[in-house]
């Protein structure tokens, strides 16, 4: 940063043992350090603050890049059909759903006058099943139970 040459470090001790005296000389350069000291430290401060500035405009500057690319993929993208219409997804090892609603065991609704009986809440038969998991096999299936079952 300074080119000082070892003629003009001499000059400059020399002029400063006689100015300020060899009795205050060490106090002299512990201040002069300190000053040098907070002098690096504002130096770094300010290249910090800086650098953060150059980092921010970065990352706005990748921002609007960013946003600008996504706009272009959306709107690339926007009348694109990806293999045609969506079904929704049924679940395969629920029974057929697509049987009508007066198929199943729903009762008659009574004549005017006539009280309604009382819907079944719980089967006794259902209460002790166990719900079928999708990798059981059906029930009086003996295909499982492989060659020791005959």
């Amino acid at each position: 940063m300074f080119d000082i040459g070892s003629s003009e470090l001499l000059l400059i001790i020399v002029v400063a043992i006689v100015v300020i005296g060899p009795k205050d000389l060490p106090r002299a350069l512990y201040k002069l350090g300190q000053v040098v000291g907070k002098a690096r430290g504002m130096a770094r401060h300010f290249r910090t603050g800086l650098d953060a500035m150059v980092r921010e405009a970065e990352l706005e500057e990748l921002q609007k890049q960013w946003a600008k690319d996504n706009a272009r993929i959306m709107a690339e993208t926007q009348g694109t059909d990806f293999g045609g219409t969506m079904t929704p997804l049924t679940d395969q090892t629920a029974p057929d759903q697509s049987a009508p609603a007066a198929a199943a065991n729903v009762p008659d609704a009574p004549a005017s006058g006539e009280a309604a009986p009382a819907p079944a809440l719980v089967d006794d038969d259902a209460a002790d099943a166990q719900p079928a998991l999708p990798l059981d096999p059906p029930p009086g299936d003996d295909a499982r139970k492989g060659p020791a079952a005959s």
